[in-house]
């Protein structure tokens, strides 16, 4: 299984730069849909995407695509 660590790269975003980051921002920044940036964060919804989302978060997270997703053993 395929997780998405959104949740954990916008709380450690936010402390570097304290303040609060929303969906929103990080939709508009990274031209990734809101809906899909929520499906991503919810781990018993199995989304799927491209890699140039992946990508798009990697730029503005500044981390690589480990830091984005990771893989789960079932």
């Amino acid at each position: 299984m395929i997780r998405f660590k959104i949740k954990e790269l916008i709380a450690e975003k936010e402390f570097k730069e304290r303040r609060k980051i929303t969906l929103q921002e990080v939709s508009d920044s990274t031209g990734v849909n809101r809906t899909a940036l929520s499906k991503m964060m919810n781990p018993s919804y199995e989304y799927s995407t491209t890699t140039k989302a992946i990508d798009s978060l990697c730029t503005y997270f500044d981390c690589n695509v480990g830091d984005v997703i990771t893989h789960i053993r079932n």
